[in-house]
């Protein structure tokens, strides 16, 4: 039976955090093993310069970095291509073609977009670049030039890869029944608060333990994670509902310790230095044969390197046998 090809993502603007742990990977590794899909993953860090334009070498250091996460998680490059956007110029060409059958309104009226470029206030003012207010149009670049059938993304993504969907019936519409028709799955995985109890983690809020993090790391931020506001000494009657020290242990901590955690807080017998403390063990002895395997791969660079241009080529191929469909439905394959 042929394999489902299926296409996830991620910018490389940083290390990969436990929110993408839980909110992505763990589900991309259980794909990839499950022997029913063939999946890709794209490092794009074409998107990543839409608002890192000023800062390059950030861009190119962090996508090695970014692959080092995904091979210390367990994504096998010999069951998953991963390869890098930037590499690929068909998925440029593409966008190029895709543009003119996109209308700066409806780029505007994506919520997806509308709420990202809230959100990079700080970096672009009042002056959106024509890249990042575009950028949905070189992620459908990125979804067709591939075939990919299958797209898991969150709630949040869904008008982009509507948007996508449009772009490829407006194409077949002119052109015939040239591109595949994506469709969205919806990610399983839940979006991880940050340990200041913000909805989003990040590294510009500073709220986010990193996958490649040290011991020492982890337990500082623990230490620092926000805990019931109203509980000022240890026999203080706790409530856990809005504890984000309680909230982790749901994420790292057995049934019964979550228990325990849960009772001694309501009943004022824990404190919250205690809790802390057991929290950070358990991260540090989760995150422990990931940091294993990263020790590795940081020691041998080689291999990555040598995962990332094998993946690349094998995606280039087939970059290349959509792009001469395109252009042969456009009427650009001259001299043929």
């Amino acid at each position: 039976m042929e394999k489902k090809r299926i296409l996830t993502g991620d910018r490389p603007t940083g290390k990969l955090h436990i929110g993408h742990y839980f909110g992505s990977l763990q589900k991309r590794v259980e794909l990839q093993n499950s022997g029913e899909y063939d999946p890709y993953i794209l490092i794009a860090d074409v998107q990543a310069l839409t608002d890192n334009f000023n800062n390059p070498e950030k861009v190119r250091k962090n996508v090695r970095e970014v692959a080092i996460d995904y091979l210390s998680v367990g994504i096998d490059p010999s069951k998953t291509t991963i390869y890098v956007q930037s590499m690929i110029p068909e998925v440029a060409e593409l966008t190029v073609f895709y543009s003119n059958l996109v209308t700066i309104a409806r780029l505007e009226r994506n919520p997806t977009v509308k709420t990202e470029i809230a959100q990079k206030r700080e970096i672009f003012g009042e002056s959106v670049t024509y890249g990042f207010l575009g950028y949905p149009v070189s992620q459908a670049a990125d979804i067709t030039a591939f075939e990919g059938k299958y797209v898991p993304v969150g709630e949040d993504q869904l008008p982009l890869i509507e948007q996508c969907r449009e772009i490829v019936r407006k194409f077949n519409s002119i052109y015939g029944e040239v591109l595949i028709e994506p469709e969205a799955v919806l990610s399983s995985g839940k979006r991880i608060k940050g340990l200041d109890g913000n909805e989003k983690m990040g590294k510009s809020l500073g709220n986010a333990i990193y996958l490649a993090d040290t011991e020492e790391e982890v337990t500082k931020k623990v230490m620092s994670a926000v805990t019931d506001p109203n509980r000022i000494k240890k026999d203080d009657l706790g409530n856990p509902d809005i504890c984000m020290v309680a909230y982790y242990h749901n994420l790292f901590s057995s049934k019964e310790e979550i228990k325990a955690v849960c009772e001694e807080c309501k009943a004022g017998k824990r404190g919250c230095v205690a809790c802390k403390k057991q929290l950070a063990k358990n991260i540090i002895e989760t995150l422990r044969p990931i940091r294993e395997k990263r020790a590795h791969y940081e020691a041998h660079p080689e291999e990555v390197d040598k995962i990332l241009i094998e993946g690349t080529k094998k995606a280039q191929e087939i970059a290349k046998k959509t792009m001469k469909k395109v252009k042969q439905a456009m009427k650009l394959n001259y001299f043929e």
